[in-house]
């Protein structure tokens, strides 16, 4: 898993460095403050890791990274990644639970090209995915021809990797004794199955004897079904490093408690877990979870782009406007009482 990592000057973030990282993390913030960007970054850190020297690539890192950051970002160059200002460099340091590290930089010059200034990460068995707020079931042809096929902007790689991951065949026999529950916990809370129609190429939703078109099927039972077929396909293992942007989208209140109850499970079994959050209920959920088992880190920006570590077990919620905003519409009801 990774350990810690310190990022400068990458888009909206002047700065972040985290010493100490937990099983799982929570990165809160307004519109625009860097949250996808954060996550996209050590998404291509890790995911460069796992893919280099796989099968028959024979890239060296240097290109697998540069390739992973430009198909990620999606930006003409990798320049527009920087900070703005004359001088600033991209910089990040990035170290994982073996104490391997990596370290590079760029700046405004830098199209295509990232060179490691540092690199001794170990090879990684593990794989990472990254879970967008949409659902990818219904567009599954769509982002394989786009993406993976024709080579073309639109669906980034995070959507890319995700759909090409779930082609992987439910696999038989037992599995880690938490992911099957976790697994049966996820078909619970959407009392069905969601399964690849080899012959013809589509996703189904089968409840009970009935089966459903994927096109026909609610968003949130399509978005739980994705976490449950990685498990299911064995595509996450132990060591795992899971990245979430928005768990609420399209999903019930309940439903998102019940999710981070499964988040949770699987963190104990060594699934790292980076989730980023606009919902109260997400952020009250993981502050219960760090004061009754699983500690969980909180990075937060201020408003000149520095983030600032916390722990929810030690330290409780930092001030942030998402807990703001609900403790002012309280008192403005109860104003009006």
């Amino acid at each position: 898993m990774i350990k810690e990592f310190s990022i400068q000057n990458c888009g909206p973030i002047k700065e972040v460095i985290v010493n100490s990282l937990s099983p799982i993390n929570l990165i809160i913030g307004q519109n625009s403050s860097g949250k996808t960007f954060l996550l996209k970054l050590l998404y291509s850190i890790i995911r460069s890791q796992e893919e280099f020297g796989r099968g028959d690539d024979n890239r060296d890192f240097s290109e697998v990274l540069s390739d992973k950051l430009y198909w990620t970002f999606q930006t003409e160059k990798l320049s527009d990644l920087v900070r703005n200002g004359k001088d600033n460099k991209l910089k990040t340091s990035f170290t994982t639970c073996d104490n391997t590290s990596l370290a590079f930089e760029f700046g405004h010059s830098t199209h295509k090209k990232v060179t490691p200034l540092h690199n001794n990460l170990s090879p990684r068995l593990a794989n990472s995915i990254f879970l967008p707020p949409k659902e990818v079931l219904s567009l599954s042809q769509v982002i394989l021809k786009s993406a993976v096929q024709d080579r073309v902007f639109g669906y980034d790689a995070t959507y890319a990797d995700l759909v090409v991951a779930l082609q992987n065949p439910t696999q038989s026999g037992r599995n880690y004794r938490a992911f099957s529950d976790s697994r049966k916990s996820l078909e619970d809370m959407f009392q069905g199955r969601i399964e690849y129609d080899q012959t013809n190429a589509k996703w189904l939703y089968r409840k009970g004897k009935a089966k459903f078109s994927i096109h026909n099927t609610a968003e949130g039972i399509k978005k739980i079904a994705i976490l449950d077929i990685l498990l299911g396909n064995r595509f996450l293992t132990p060591d795992s490093v899971v990245f979430i942007d928005e768990p609420e989208s399209a999903l019930h209140p309940t439903a998102i408690v019940q999710l981070l109850d499964i988040v949770q499970a699987l963190a104990d079994k060594g699934i790292q877990f980076f989730i980023a959050t606009h919902s109260y209920y997400v952020i009250k959920k993981l502050a219960i979870i760090a004061k009754q088992s699983t500690d969980v880190n909180c990075f937060s920006p201020d408003n000149e782009g520095v983030w600032s570590v916390s722990s929810l077990r030690n330290e409780g919620l930092p001030d942030n406007e998402i807990i703001n905003e609900s403790v002012r519409l309280f008192e403005q009801e109860f104003q009006g009482v």
